[in-house]
């Protein structure tokens, strides 16, 4: 009872001092705290992880992976929280918009989405010119690279995520889309959930071309050993969260791949 009257309190507090000059957005994943920063938000709240930019580190904390805080969320008054399906709770959400509180949920898994989920925070941004600017920006880049590597001939390549269990990504993901612009084919494109799980064996039945990985040089040794001796193919390596979070620095995650996947290409 004590925890609903102090809930209730929070409400009334936020709908009597609601912000009524730049919205005040919270963000429940990584990824979204960089991209209300890439569209000119600089929001009142995030979750755990976020700590790029820089300026992220310092901000109030109201989600981790076991949930979101709902009364430290109501305390910040805010007039947005940005959800991501792949990690915010549905139940949790629901009962912020019981509060009033607008929900958006986000969940870029293809590159037109990525730039699309910009424009859409134009509207919430107190410099709606800087996400429109960003969002041209990556539309731009991704063409570019697009144009560059479409022709090229397509390699067959396994994106691992994990050791033991072996985890990657299928169709309708971003890095599906990432890997599917420089030039690469998802061996495991066709399976019917986003992030299976597979086995060694259906790994090495699919021939594929080369691994791609995140981590450092080291892990991608490991990783070279544990495939060895039925697969011997390169491993490549990318910046871990510039791959695995769906926000505007896999741009540069898709400039390594190309580069790594494409060398030739690259080189002319």
């Amino acid at each position: 009872m004590a925890k609903r009257i102090t809930t209730l309190l929070l409400w009334l507090s936020f709908t009597a001092t609601a912000a009524t000059s730049a919205p005040r957005v919270v963000t429940l994943a990584p990824n979204l705290t960089e991209l209300a920063f890439a569209a000119g938000i600089t929001p009142v709240g995030v979750s755990d992880y976020s700590d790029y930019p820089p300026a992220a580190k310092n901000l109030p904390h109201v989600a981790n992976w076991q949930g979101i805080n709902t009364e430290r969320i109501i305390s910040l008054k805010p007039d947005l929280v940005l959800a991501w399906r792949g990690g915010t709770s549905i139940r949790q959400a629901e009962q912020l918009q019981a509060l009033g509180i607008k929900v958006i949920w986000l969940e870029p898994d293809s590159i037109t989405q990525l730039v699309s989920s910009l424009r859409q925070l134009a509207d919430w941004s107190p410099r709606p010119q800087q996400a429109q600017q960003k969002a041209n920006e990556l539309e731009q880049q991704f063409s570019t690279l697009r144009q560059r590597y479409q022709q090229q001939q397509k390699k067959p390549v396994f994106l691992q995520f994990g050791l033991q269990p072996l985890f990657t990504s299928a169709q309708h993901t971003l890095q599906n889309d990432i890997l599917a612009l420089c030039g690469g084919k998802n061996i495991f494109a066709n399976s019917q959930v986003p992030w299976p799980q597979v086995s060694r064996e259906q790994v090495l039945l699919r021939h594929p071309q080369a691994i791609v990985v995140t981590g450092d040089a080291a892990y991608a040794a490991t990783v070279a050993k544990f495939w060895q001796p039925q697969l011997n193919v390169p491993v490549l390596t990318l910046n871990d969260d510039w791959f695995s979070r769906a926000g505007p620095r896999i741009i540069l995650a898709a400039q390594q791949l190309c580069a790594q996947l494409q060398p030739e290409k690259t080189a002319n």
